[in-house]
């Protein structure tokens, strides 16, 4: 959250957040700090990789705008988001609490258990109380400050009436403290202190590891309504002023300058240039944009300056209202049910029945309240869920690990049950199954001379396609670079394209029409050199592992499916490329959220794959999801896995990882269904004590880890 300090040596000091969706390596992290910290105002900067953004400290009154211009003319595209939708600090202090009540649980335990093996070893009457004293003290306030978690939650539902998996376990460790107590106060041989700690750790150490496999997630929708920039430049009778979004209405002018991120849907009234859609619809190579044409909040102007017409802003745009789909898909998602959700229905009150029926039945045997209490307190011990409490957590993170090593990140904790479910896989097409950047195709059927112009001329402008003419490398054109240096008057035309002189002729590059050019199917710029054209046609190259893993998925039996907001020749030819058979085009964000959500109702499992805010609703209206490292934030944020390296064979082997996982996790269940069915006898028969219980109950926590192990 902006936060603003003032001093007196100084100005009041905010923070603001930069979105770098290009960086990718410790060098971009060097150059971008390093670039930010040079500026004027700037105190400190600080870059995270791996959620692609910058957190930089300035004076109050700084322009993030500058900031992000300045990062951009360096060759780091830069954006401003909204920091105060942001704000992590939260899940990172429950982190933290969670950590530091596992060593306080774990330290004490191992103190209480030194003191009991001196107990074990003989000591007796009142150098046994002592001990049994000096236990106590470590003990209860250990036990009140680790096992708050489990009293906070139990507490949170029996005021409701209800029942959930910390209510039998919070039993178990005050039964076990408060008889250990009475024990020592009557100077008994027994006290139950370390069983108790064992108790709070083991479960603490799965409560931690479920966190852990929580902590990446955050919410989706935030992260899409933070991409909204902040401030617009509105115009008005006095000229242009920079003010916040939210202050803008229906009717005003704003202007939107080359690089900046439209801030309102809107017509253009002023101005032409070239459009960036491809984070909302997924369309690779920009549109022209001039009077008249609707644009929306989020798309990036590239090449000229526009002046438009607000019709929606804020909560009325495009943006917040894809915000909302998501926010609404994710909310529906989070309904699943998990495994241990399930059987924690069952085994809460059982637990409770079974020690409150050992009570009853042994007060009425013996009369004896002492007996009949530990033998109570022996039977919640040795059903406490601590195995069942691991059984999840421990698959989850020894699965989780194995899929790290191979390139997969997964953020939530339900997710290995949801990939393991999956029978339909849908695929993004522009930077999932492709690299998302094009490239000029049969070069060799060009001459060079004309080839080389083409770089030439690319080199002056910024639209994707001339960008990829300028970067082309073979053989013979390096010779011929002077032709830049050559070239006269060169000058952009907003919408349209890059034009020169050469040796008295002007000289073209850009769309069919303004070339005078007859049009191809497929995205293709073109070249005017006086009365001749020449068309330059341009493909996406395929990710590494994209052919292969859609093989693989097929061999499962598992559906593919295609879905693109690209034109129909595009889609078409990367689907015939991947060996996919299904696809669908020119696919709106809300219509892929509709198509996943139709997949869905006729009972299918549906994985999606996508990178951009196109695919955020179906990201979320899936039953699983998966996006590249390279995606926007808000795609990361709302899919289950995240795919770290370029390769897109992994996901294959996540699915089936995902299935050995849930075998797992039901062997792990059925370890502690057994484990309770011979134990649960002996326990309301009076054969054990808490503390053997307790034993009992770790020898069946450890066989559940060791079980999981054997996923990676």
């Amino acid at each position: 959250m902006d936060g603003r300090v003032s001093t007196a040596s100084g100005p009041a000091e905010t923070r603001l957040l930069l979105s770098l969706p290009d960086i990718h390596c410790a060098g971009c992290i060097a150059g971008v700090e390093r670039a930010l910290n040079a500026m004027p105002h700037v105190r400190d900067a600080r870059v995270n990789l791996t959620l692609r953004r910058a957190s930089v400290n300035v004076n109050a009154g700084t322009d993030a705008r500058e900031l992000a211009q300045t990062l951009t003319s360096l060759g780091y595209r830069a954006y401003e988001l909204d920091s105060e939708t942001l704000d992590g600090s939260v899940a990172a202090r429950a982190d933290r609490d969670l950590l530091m009540r596992l060593g306080v649980a774990g330290f004490a335990m191992m103190n209480v258990m030194l003191l009991s093996v001196a107990v074990w070893s003989g000591a007796a009457d009142a150098t046994r109380d002592l001990f049994h004293w000096i236990s106590a003290m470590i003990a209860v306030p250990a036990v009140a400050y680790s096992g708050r978690p489990f009293f906070v939650n139990a507490w949170s539902v029996l005021r409701f009436g209800r029942l959930n998996m910390d209510v039998p376990i919070s039993l178990a460790i005050l039964l076990a403290v408060g008889l250990s107590i009475h024990e020592t106060a009557l100077h008994g041989e027994h006290a139950y202190f370390d069983a108790a700690l064992s108790l709070t750790f083991f479960l603490l150490a799965g409560r931690y590891l479920d966190h852990r496999t929580r902590a990446a997630a955050r919410s989706a929708a935030a992260e899409l309504t933070a991409l909204e920039s902040p401030r617009a430049l509105k115009v008005g009778d006095g000229g242009e002023s920079a003010v916040p979004v939210s202050e803008l209405e229906p009717g005003d002018l704003v202007r939107v300058l080359p690089g900046d991120r439209m801030p309102v849907d809107g017509i253009v009234e002023i101005g032409r240039s070239d459009i960036d859609r491809s984070f909302l619809t997924g369309e690779s190579v920009p549109v022209p944009a001039g009077d008249g044409t609707t644009v929306n909040a989020g798309e990036i102007n590239l090449t000229g300056v526009l002046t438009v017409r607000v019709t929606a802003a804020g909560e009325d745009s495009a943006l917040r209202r894809l915000a909302d789909l998501v926010a609404m898909a994710e909310r529906a998602r989070d309904r699943y049910t998990s495994l241990a959700d399930r059987a924690s229905r069952i085994y809460a009150p059982v637990v409770h029945l079974l020690a409150l029926g050992a009570f009853v039945a042994w007060m009425a045997l013996s009369g004896d309240m002492r007996l009949s209490l530990n033998i109570a307190v022996a039977v919640l011990i040795i059903t406490c869920p601590c195995a069942l409490g691991l059984a999840v957590p421990a698959v989850t993170a020894a699965a989780s690990g194995r899929l790290f090593r191979r390139g997969l990140l997964v953020k939530n904790a339900s997710a290995l049950e949801r990939l393991a479910e999956v029978d339909t896989v849908v695929f993004d097409k522009t930077g999932v199954l492709t690299e998302g950047a094009p490239l000029p195709s049969g070069v060799s059927n060009h001459d060079v001379s004309d080839l080389a112009l083409a770089r030439a001329l690319g080199r002056g402008s910024s639209h994707p396609l001339a960008a990829a003419l300028a970067k082309m490398d073979f053989d013979a054109l390096p010779q011929r670079d002077r032709l830049y240096d050559e070239l006269r008057n060169l000058r952009e035309t907003p919408g349209c394209g890059i034009a020169a002189e050469l040796d008295g002729r002007e000289v073209r590059l850009g769309r069919a029409d303004w070339v005078g050019a007859a049009p191809v199917a497929g995205t293709a710029t073109y070249l005017g050199v006086g009365e001749r054209t020449v068309a330059i046609r341009f493909s996406d190259s395929l990710r590494e592992g994209a052919s292969e893993a859609v093989a693989a998925l097929k061999r499962k039996g598992i559906a593919v499916v295609l879905l693109s907001g690209d034109h129909p020749a595009a889609v078409s030819d990367i689907a015939a490329r991947t060996g996919i058979e299904a696809f669908e085009a020119q696919a709106s964000p809300e219509e892929k959220a509709l198509y996943v959500k139709g997949l869905r109702e006729k009972g299918r499992r549906v994985l999606m794959v996508g990178d951009g805010l196109n695919d955020t609703a179906a990201l979320a209206a899936a039953h699983a999801s998966i996006s590249p490292a390279s995606a926007l934030d808000a795609a990361r944020v709302v899919s289950d896995v995240v795919l770290c390296g370029g390769s897109l064979a992994p996901i294959p082997e996540a699915i089936v990882t995902a299935r050995r996982a849930r075998r797992r996790i039901k062997e792990n269940f059925a370890i502690a269904a057994l484990y309770n069915a011979v134990a649960i006898p002996v326990a309301l028969l009076g054969f054990a004590t808490p503390l053997a219980a307790a034993l009992a109950m770790s020898t069946s926590s450890v066989s559940v880890s060791l079980n999981a192990l054997r996923v990676r």
